[in-house]
């Protein structure tokens, strides 16, 4: 089977925790399938929601530290503005292999639209390679890490965290798709039976799973 991996950098990156607007800002470990539509509709240029599309994706990172963010708190009235500095945690040195079969989201990256992010809009990504490969499918993948699995489907040894999987195309948005997954950190590792398949990067073999939208 002919796949398409779509490989993006960044030098930072946050994917904020829903529902979480004040105080301590953590960090997702791994992008929600909401980023991973708003990445292709950045590069289509136009709204874009994956529906019968295959696809899945490793995330990874290199390190993820705290830094001090100036926040601008406002009321009714612009004399009740008023400045507060935040603790925002972020993840460094980012890589997102994007998985695919489909030669219309592939030729999105080939020439993007809109500036790519990876997170908030000061992660600035690029996309460094596009690499056509030979998958064989299967049902027992054994080293997947760098993801998000449904809860609803599967059972592993991972944090729980509600997720949206698009947000819509009007003002105000609304999430869409919101269930709980598993988020499996990159620098985990967990075995379910489910639909995918091996690739290797770097010096790791790694196992894809197929996500559901």
């Amino acid at each position: 089977m002919k796949v398409y991996r779509i490989h993006i950098t960044s030098w930072t990156t946050s994917f904020r925790y829903p529902n979480m607007i004040s105080g301590f800002q953590p960090t997702l470990s791994v992008p929600p399938l909401s980023t991973i539509n708003g990445l292709i509709s950045a590069a289509k240029g136009d709204y874009f929601c994956i529906s019968t599309e295959k696809l899945g994706f490793f995330f990874k990172y290199k390190t993820k530290t705290v830094d001090l963010e100036t926040v601008y708190q406002m009321g009714r009235r612009n004399s009740q503005i008023k400045s507060n500095v935040i603790k925002r945690e972020f993840l460094s040195d980012a890589e997102l292999f994007l998985y695919t079969e489909s030669e219309e989201i592939v030729g999105f990256f080939r020439n993007p639209q809109y500036q790519l992010l990876l997170g908030r809009s000061g992660d600035l990504a690029q996309v460094n390679e596009i690499l056509e490969m030979e998958i064989t499918e299967k049902k027992e993948l054994e080293k997947v890490k760098g993801t998000i699995i449904p809860f609803r489907k599967h059972k592993v040894a991972s944090p729980i965290q509600a997720l949206p999987a698009y947000f819509s195309n009007e003002i105000p948005r609304r999430n869409i798709g919101t269930q709980p997954y598993f988020i499996v950190d990159c620098k985990s590792e967990v075995s379910i039976t489910a639909k995918g398949f091996s690739d290797r990067i770097g010096n790791e073999n790694i196992d894809i799973y197929w996500q559901e939208f």
